[in-house]
């Protein structure tokens, strides 16, 4: 089995750190590849970044010609998914969606716990757009940025503080709001007393469990196939 791993942003480090995540998750036999764009921002923090991202990862599984039986998009409150269900033909999982899903399981209300605070409504409408907002009690930042991440013990201290008010805002489980947090589930969990979902290795465990049940995404009414027609990518690329 093949999975292919998006990284949302152009930051090689963080592609190398999320395929590390993803590869620790992956069961025996399956195999992980991590694709950076080659254009788009640096870090996705906001709308613009977000919408640019999008098309960046779009273009990048267009143009990607190596095997694939699944794609993961490591890009957490990211847009975008929709669209790469409608281009490629093997499931598509989110780590947004796929976190949320997972941390239901888990608990009645799970809380995110993210980087910016101004992440926070592309995060919640990604999850009422997923069908899971209605068990989120909270979506937090830490105040730190996505390139701030590599700062291990800060980045841990920023989330079991933030974390605590997840949990006084009814938060039972609690989830990893960003793709580049990977790894970090362990550690913080055990501090907090509280399950830690990692959306990087839901989507991995998700994508593998849909390519084993030999599911793929439904080409009846909204992820049917693009129209055929002319489309211009990038600076007059395809």
């Amino acid at each position: 089995m093949h999975i292919v791993v998006t990284n949302c942003n152009t930051t090689q480090e963080m592609t190398e750190e999320i395929v590390r995540g993803a590869r620790a998750a992956a069961g025996p036999g399956t195999t992980v590849t991590g694709l950076t764009p080659a254009w788009g921002p640096e870090s996705a923090e906001g709308w613009l970044d977000s919408y640019l991202s999008a098309a960046a990862v779009l273009d990048t599984l267009r143009t990607y010609e190596g095997p694939r039986d699944a794609v993961v998009m490591a890009g957490f409150g990211e847009h975008g998914r929709e669209g790469a269900r409608e281009l490629v033909d093997v499931p598509v999982v989110d780590i947004t969606e796929a976190a949320a899903h997972l941390a239901c399981l888990l608990g009645r209300r799970y809380g995110v716990v993210t980087t910016l605070e101004r992440s926070r409504g592309q995060i919640e409408d990604s999850l009422y757009a997923a069908g899971v907002a209605q068990n989120c009690a909270a979506v937090v930042g830490t105040g730190l940025g996505v390139l701030d991440l590599g700062d291990v013990q800060r980045t841990q201290e920023a989330f079991v503080t933030a974390a605590e008010r997840a949990r006084e805002a009814g938060a039972e489980v609690l989830v990893l709001g960003c793709a580049g947090m990977t790894g970090l589930q362990r550690a913080v969990g055990e501090k907090l007393d509280l399950p830690v979902v990692d959306g990087v290795a839901a989507a991995v465990k998700l994508a593998e469990s849909l390519v084993s049940l030999g599911l793929r995404t439904s080409r009846v009414g909204s992820y049917a196939r693009p129209l055929p027609k002319r489309r211009v990518w990038g600076a007059g690329r395809g």
